[in-house]
């Protein structure tokens, strides 16, 4: 507990109530339901406060027609542009106070001025959007106005009791606030820093990870491209049933995991490679030719898979490298098409392994060469008293120091069995290999992208998710009967 909260129980009670109303203040504005600047209902109900904030194109892109016939003044969608981006500013200075609560007296009363600043700021970025609302009511033409649909949102509301809420306890906490010597430095624990330089990559995680999961509503609804989901076309759980009742797509679930499972396990199978790959390499005593090795097997990590598909082409198609070489040396006839050995469907799955061992393995190792300079040296020093030869020591000190590190990385990567990625496989598919190429990722992309079918790809995607989650946990519980050890 903070110095504010040992000293003043009620007063503690006030200072977590503002601080759980400032969270949903900053939740709330990554979530489109609550967003306070759809201020018309032409504006995509997909679309947040943080991305209206970010993107004046993103909230305008319904409105490309009404501003060139000129059936609403584009100036209005300014100021609501601009209100949004004032209450983002808002929601940081929030962010900034609630941080600072966790830190000494002062550090805890400069938080709540800044909390009350970037409150203010909420109130004119509300205040705004209401302003941009009575601009596109005034400004639209009457006979556009049921088009455009000029509305107060919910989200609005919902934000002015919660910036309320933050300004009330703010006072309060403020007005009961103890003192304390104005001299005395800004400090804070190392435990709250430390959650602090932890905290951006929680963000960060729940951005990117927690908060896409909102789209698999999308598995429920009868939804196409460019639609609205609502009652009208909700369906429950059909597409889940069609997943497996239809021929069709059952066939093609069969033979895409069949591609998925081969693929992943040929990658598990192999998982070792990098492991030994770096302990050959810290084997050198050379270091410049160590650290071209590196350098050179760590870049293809670097380069997308077009280029590589670029180079695979200049080498391996019929009038590729390889081909012109074998005329060169009369193994082929001159008039003679050649083998294009990127066409065919023979070996593709060893084939895509070999591609992606040869992109990553360099950069697999790297993790391992970490691993590497973390074991005692005494250990080497005492093998070495003991007579220990150069692969006795790889054998019994440098492998089993870093099987830790490759178990937990095995376990990691039979959960994600199922995701083999997207860019290989794409950028490889051609009409021939097709039904041994294309994997899962790749079909959920084909599905939502290349036919539309966007609730089945979300119901697959939703499948992966839930299968790998319980991959993941079968697997430690393995690792923890055997071994002993767990990661979760």
């Amino acid at each position: 507990m903070n110095e504010y909260g040992d000293k003043r129980g009620v007063g503690g009670v006030m200072y977590a109530i503002q601080r759980v109303a400032t969270l949903l203040l900053i939740v709330a504005a990554f979530f489109p339901a609550f967003n306070p600047a759809r201020v018309c209902t032409m504006i995509s109900d997909n679309i947040s406060l943080f991305t209206t904030g970010i993107s004046y194109s993103r909230l305008t892109s319904e409105f490309a027609r009404a501003f060139r016939m000129n059936w609403v003044s584009q100036g209005a969608f300014v100021v609501v542009y601009i209100a949004a981006l004032v209450l983002l500013l808002g929601l940081i200075a929030l962010a900034v106070g609630g941080c600072m609560s966790v830190g000494n007296m002062k550090m805890q009363k400069t938080g709540l001025l800044v909390s009350l600043g970037g409150s203010v700021a909420e109130i004119i970025g509300l205040v705004l959007c209401f302003v941009g609302y009575n601009q596109i009511l005034s400004t639209t033409m009457e006979s556009k106005l049921e088009n455009i649909g000029p509305k107060l949102p919910s989200g609005l509301y919902i934000y002015a009791v919660l910036i309320a809420i933050v300004i009330i306890f703010t006072l309060i906490v403020l007005a009961t606030f103890p003192k304390f010597d104005t001299n005395t430095k800004y400090e804070m624990e190392s435990r709250y820093k430390l959650f602090l330089m932890f905290l951006p990559f929680v963000a960060l995680a729940f951005v990117f990870c927690y908060l896409p999961l909102f789209g698999w509503r999308y598995a429920f609804f009868d939804y196409k491209s460019g639609g609205t989901l609502g009652s009208d076309n909700f369906v429950g759980f059909k597409w889940f049933a069609y997943l497996f009742q239809n021929s069709a797509t059952r066939k093609d679930m069969i033979l895409v995991m069949r591609n998925t499972l081969i693929m992943s396990g040929l990658n598990i199978c192999t998982s070792w490679i990098p492991m030994i790959f770096a302990i050959f390499l810290c084997e050198m005593n050379n270091l410049h030719f160590r650290r071209f090795v590196q350098t050179c097997t760590t870049i293809p990590n670097f380069i997308s898979w077009v280029l590589v598909y670029a180079l695979a082409l200049a080498i391996f198609a019929s009038d590729g490298f390889i081909n012109t070489f074998l005329k060169a040396i009369g193994s082929l006839s001159a008039d003679a098409t050649g083998d294009n050995y990127l066409m065919g469907n023979s070996f593709t799955w060893v084939k895509m392994w070999l591609w992606g061992t040869w992109k990553g393995v360099g950069w697999s190792a790297i993790i391992y060469i970490a691993g590497i300079s973390g074991i005692d040296r005494s250990l080497y020093e005492a093998a070495t008293v003991d007579g220990a030869g150069r692969f006795q020591k790889m054998w019994h000190i440098t492998l089993p120091g870093l099987l830790p590190t490759f178990f937990v990385l095995l376990l990691m990567a039979i959960a994600g069995c199922l995701s083999n990625g997207l860019d290989q496989y794409l950028v490889f598919q051609n009409a021939q290999n097709k039904s041994s190429i294309r994997v899962l990722d790749l079909w959920v992309y084909e599905l939502g992208i290349g036919s539309g079918s966007i609730p089945l790809s979300t119901v697959i995607g939703m499948f992966k998710s839930v299968i790998s989650v319980v991959l993941l946990f079968g697997a430690n519980a393995v690792s923890k009967a055997l071994r002993g050890e767990s990661i979760v």
